[in-house]
């Protein structure tokens, strides 16, 4: 089939997908997650979270007159980029969906951008996908996130070694796009803050031992093994091997490696180690905790809250643009996020999108304290956290 044929069939499809949408009133929005896969075990408290948003929403009766929004879930297994690509065309092509609040881990984000989302001009809003590459992807305007890149992650996981007296590490990472991406912006960092990395290696998910990889470890040598890993798959198998040689008894964790199935599985051993991810002490993360508790999931969740705030702001842009159709409202999701206009927080949805009919500018706050910068991503708040008494604990935030 020539380009122009392509080009006819792809313009048809979209036409008739704008017309039975327009038809119905109905809003769809695909939920694309790792519910298989390394991130399995925080999955589902994100997927609660859009879901809460859209549930908001729905409860409010005004996203454009009275539409009905419908989440649909779809698995990205976080590491495939030929099944993730695949399940988001179902979404586009199957079910019609207006946007997708996803994907998680930056590699399958970045397939699906490419392959799916730029192709059929789908806005994607992410709530995980923290890979620096990404912040200058060709997107045509329609990627955005609410958590921030890995850019901004290595530089605070600097400053919590420094200010701990930690000045030399050992360095292991998935071998993928995220991992590689943290290890780069962490040891750059660090290095440049006076530390040292004895040893920077990458790692296969999957496997059954790490007797080898950890060995190499151990011969580097470090205060401390940072390790920029998939809680449900190598990373834990690195830790686990660490500990069962006595290689090493402290940890580094970002993002990815916290997840209370983590400490639960690899138990005493945790405590005493620390780590970050994405989060913040402000107004509107106690209020979207307490929104999330009595919904019946963890609000504290890793990128729990980043997910409410990635599904509110695609809702709220289509109420902005008075339309659910990404072409007219890509343009209004950096709008609503930002300043000026009247804060929004946690369970104020409904109060948002009265204002936006009203023709009322907002500034979307959430659980997140979200600003959208750059190339429309989070300026990025985070959560120092500790391992104690088989707990995940806040110590700080920075």
């Amino acid at each position: 089939m020539n380009k122009l044929m392509l080009a006819t069939a792809a313009t048809a499809l979209m036409t008739g997908q704008v017309m039975a949408q327009e038809q119905s009133g109905d809003v769809k929005i695909g939920i694309v997650l790792g519910f298989t896969g390394p991130l399995e075990s925080i999955t589902p408290d994100m997927a609660a979270g859009a879901e809460m948003a859209i549930e908001e929403v729905n409860a409010s009766g005004m996203l454009l007159d009275g539409a009905n929004v419908t989440s649909v879930r779809a698995d990205s297994t976080c590491i495939d980029a030929g099944a993730a690509t695949s399940a988001a065309e179902g979404l586009i092509t199957g079910e019609n969906v207006n946007a997708i609040m996803g994907a998680d881990c930056s590699g399958v984000t970045g397939a699906i951008l490419q392959n799916v989302a730029r192709p059929n001009g789908v806005v994607m809003v992410s709530p995980s996908a923290t890979s620096p590459g990404l912040s200058t992807a060709e997107d045509d305007g329609l990627f955005f996130r609410t958590a921030p890149s890995d850019a901004r992650q290595g530089v605070v996981m600097t400053e919590i070694l420094m200010d701990r007296g930690i000045e030399s590490v050992a360095l292991t990472y998935t071998n993928n796009d995220y991992g590689k991406g943290l290890a780069d912006s962490f040891q750059s960092a660090f290095e440049e803050a006076g530390g040292s990395v004895t040893i920077s290696a990458a790692h296969e998910d999957g496997k059954g031992d790490y007797s080898s990889e950890v060995a190499a470890l151990a011969a580097a040598g470090g205060e401390v093994l940072v390790v920029a890993g998939y809680t449900d798959q190598g990373g834990k198998g690195i830790i686990q091997n660490a500990l069962d040689t006595g290689a090493f008894d402290t940890f580094v964790l970002p993002d990815g490696m916290v997840g209370q199935q983590l400490v639960d599985d690899i138990g005493d051993g945790l405590t005493g180690s620390f780590g970050q991810f994405p989060g913040t002490d402000s107004e509107g993360a106690e209020m979207f905790q307490t929104q999330a508790e009595e919904a019946g999931f963890n609000g504290t969740g890793t990128f729990a809250p980043e997910s409410y705030d990635a599904a509110a702001l695609i809702m709220l842009a289509m109420q902005a643009a008075g339309s659910s159709q990404s072409a007219d409202f890509m343009g209004s999701v950096m709008d609503v996020a930002n300043a000026p206009g009247e804060e929004i927080f946690p369970g104020e949805l409904d109060k948002a999108l009265e204002l936006l009919a009203n023709g009322e500018e907002i500034d979307y706050v959430g659980a997140t304290a979200v600003e959208l910068i750059g190339e429309g991503e989070s300026a990025g708040n985070f959560r120092e956290i500790e391992i104690q008494d088989g707990e995940i604990v806040t110590v700080n935030f920075r």
